[in-house]
């Protein structure tokens, strides 16, 4: 293994219609332990309730605001506030107005799932079923 160094504005970015994603650190360098990525919320986002069994989640808010909804509790997170959502825990994430954030994703990987969703077709994004599959490989299971 050996150190990663990443410039102001590098790592590989994924863009969506809601989202924009920046892969800061791979698995590759902490040897499978962790991703994290700079996390640029679209206004009108929304992901959908899920939970991982195995990932932990951290999220820290740069700006704007993210509001976190948990089957017993509401958090609206605004710059400064880390959310940190362990395995199983069911949860969706909406930001009416954009937001930019920090995630951590406990082990590593999800930068594969990122860059399978980049090389997909209009007509595979329309299969949800191969949407479930794909998401389940790589621990994000919708509710």
């Amino acid at each position: 293994m050996k150190q990663q160094i990443i410039e102001l504005g590098g790592g590989k970015s994924y863009d969506w219609a809601n989202d924009r994603i920046c892969v800061k650190t791979n698995c590759d360098c902490t040897d499978g332990r962790l991703t994290m990525v700079e996390d640029t919320l679209k206004p009108g986002f929304h992901l959908a309730w899920h939970y991982h069994k195995k990932m932990t989640e951290i999220f820290y808010i740069l700006d704007g605001e993210a509001t976190f909804n948990f089957k017993d509790e509401t958090v609206v997170a605004s710059s400064g506030m880390t959310i940190t959502i362990p395995p199983n825990v069911t949860h969706e994430v909406i930001s009416e107005k954009g937001a930019r954030l920090i995630t951590i994703f406990s082990p590593g990987g999800f930068e594969n799932y990122l860059e399978q969703m980049a090389n997909m077709t209009e007509e595979q994004f329309a299969d949800e079923a191969l949407i479930r599959r794909l998401g389940e490989e790589y621990d994000i299971w919708v509710v």
